[in-house]
């Protein structure tokens, strides 16, 4: 069982409350709390767009199976090219071959946590079945299983989603990243009128030693699909005001302003999006719409204005 204090760093990690994490004294270095800790505060610097931090955190030396994945995991996210993006995925394989083995410098908690961040890189690289075969058919690591439903969610399977998610409930306890996935789930499948998950975003929001700005925009969102509009807007611009750069959190308030018919501020938001971050699903999408609309207008010849018939 975790004690307290890993708890509450699990805790952070899984809601988004990544600033607060980084921020933590890490415990000692004799402590069985460190390496997790450890790996949690550098996985969360990745979470934040910032992996040049993982590198003075980590220790270069190091032997720990874990903090080489979170390492590998950074230089794949900051790669500024597909060879250096390859050669930190090739390293994540060697490294989930090398927990199979006898000799590995890491606990069993640490083995799972490699399984957990190369499904994780496996998954952004777009490598779904590598991804699932990484983290595992049958596991009973529950972080493994949230990663798996939400690469079922990213490919539109909430039915697979849902059964892992039914399989989770039959060994794990009632845990917090257990509801947190029952909410994604949740949101996908519209059940309810999205109560459960709004429920749980509130619940949340009222822990007082928890701060996340993710959870304010997961809330935001599940205002839009319950349209209530004007409380979404409210929670995704206290979301902008915390992570001003957030891309999931501006391509909501664009949504929701939309709705709301706030024509002068979705113009500008959408420039922001657009200019900051222009591989974002919704800013490809809408280019793509634009781009197929004026090539179906190129090939529409206009007829002839009809001419009456002279008396």
């Amino acid at each position: 069982m975790d004690s307290s204090e890993l708890y509450h760093v699990k805790q952070q990690f899984f809601l988004g409350a990544y600033k607060s994490l980084v921020d933590l004294s890490l415990p000692d270095p004799s402590s069985p709390n460190y390496i997790p800790t450890l790996v949690y505060q550098a996985r969360a610097h990745i979470a934040l767009n910032d992996p040049g931090a993982v590198a003075s955190l980590i220790p270069a030396d190091s032997d720990n199976v874990a903090l080489r994945a979170v390492s590998a995991l950074s230089l794949y996210v900051s790669a500024s090219d597909a060879t250096k993006q390859e050669a930190a995925l090739e390293e994540l394989r060697d490294l989930a071959v090398e927990i199979e083995g006898a000799d590995v410098v890491g606990t069993e908690r640490d083995k799972l946590a490699v399984r957990a961040i190369a499904g994780t890189a496996f998954a952004r690289a777009g490598e779904v079945e590598e991804a699932l075969e990484t983290l595992g058919a049958e596991t009973e690591d529950l972080e493994a299983v949230a990663i798996i439903v939400q690469i079922y969610i990213s490919i539109n399977r909430p039915d697979r989603a849902k059964r892992e998610f039914e399989r989770a409930k039959r060994w794990a306890e009632d845990d917090l990243l257990l509801q947190l996935i029952e909410s994604s789930i949740g949101l996908v499948a519209a059940k309810d009128g999205y109560s459960n998950a709004n429920s749980f975003y509130t619940e949340q929001l009222g822990n007082p030693s928890l701060s996340s700005p993710h959870i304010l925009t997961a809330r935001g969102v599940t205002r839009i699909l319950r349209n209530e509009i004007p409380e979404a807007m409210s929670d995704l611009k206290e979301s902008l005001e915390l992570q001003k750069s957030d891309a999931e959190t501006l391509a909501a308030y664009v949504v929701a302003a939309g709705i709301e018919s706030k024509k002068g501020e979705v113009e500008e938001l959408w420039t922001r999006l657009t200019t900051e971050h222009p591989t974002h699903p919704l800013a490809v999408d809408v280019a793509q719409k634009a781009d197929l609309f004026d090539a179906f207008c190129a090939k529409f010849v206009v007829p002839p204005l009809a001419v009456a018939a002279a008396a």
